[in-house]
């Protein structure tokens, strides 16, 4: 399995690039968001998706594992195919597709077009859980496994106030994003503090 192509940008437009990688010129699809990452730049370590049917074999890209990561959850999505999940990319950032998400922005994922009103809700119902867990994200890499242990004790007391799962999580994430070493005791202060 390829994880990434590194080498020379030889074409570079919104919908596709080729990278030329020690003599071989990989044609790659891409998204708005991967076309204004390496715009201007001459070389690039595109992160690679391998998409392999019996009749084609395609390569999408991205300017960061976490745009993959992202697609990779999207076309999990049953009725979400990989240019869906290309199409929701450009249209959106990755950011704002977890955001959306876990607000549940019907109508903020439905402005994507392909994306239908049950293809939006599929999408929220499927993904949710995965997106506040960190999946999709870069942000699971940073809460070590002592931190899972802190995070789940505060994450259990704040429920138990009677604040949304959905809340706790978003603001517990981004806490010990900020503070890694942060305590137990502080860190419900400050998640009070911001629900």
């Amino acid at each position: 399995m390829i994880d990434y192509i590194k080498g020379q940008i030889i074409e570079l437009n919104p919908s596709e690039m080729t990278v030329e990688a020690y003599g071989i010129g990989y044609k790659i699809l891409i998204s708005l968001q991967t076309f204004s990452f390496f715009e201007g730049k001459p070389d690039a370590t595109v992160y690679i998706h391998h998409y392999l049917r019996e009749d084609e074999e395609l390569f999408y890209g991205f300017g960061t594992k976490d745009e993959r990561t992202l697609f990779r959850l999207l076309i999990g999505v049953s009725g979400i195919g990989a240019a869906t999940a290309r199409m929701m990319l450009s249209s959106l950032s990755a950011d704002e597709i977890r955001n959306a998400i876990i607000a549940e922005d019907i109508v903020k994922i439905k402005s994507i077009k392909g994306i239908g009103l049950k293809s939006a809700q599929r999408l929220i119902l499927e993904l949710k859980d995965k997106v506040i867990k960190g999946n999709g994200t870069e942000i699971s890499g940073l809460i070590n496994k002592a931190d899972n242990g802190i995070m789940e004790e505060a994450s259990t007391a704040l429920i138990l106030l009677g604040f949304t799962k959905a809340n706790v999580q978003k603001v517990l994430n981004s806490l010990l994003k900020e503070n890694p070493q942060i305590s137990l005791e502080n860190l419900i202060k400050a998640s009070l503090k911001k629900l």
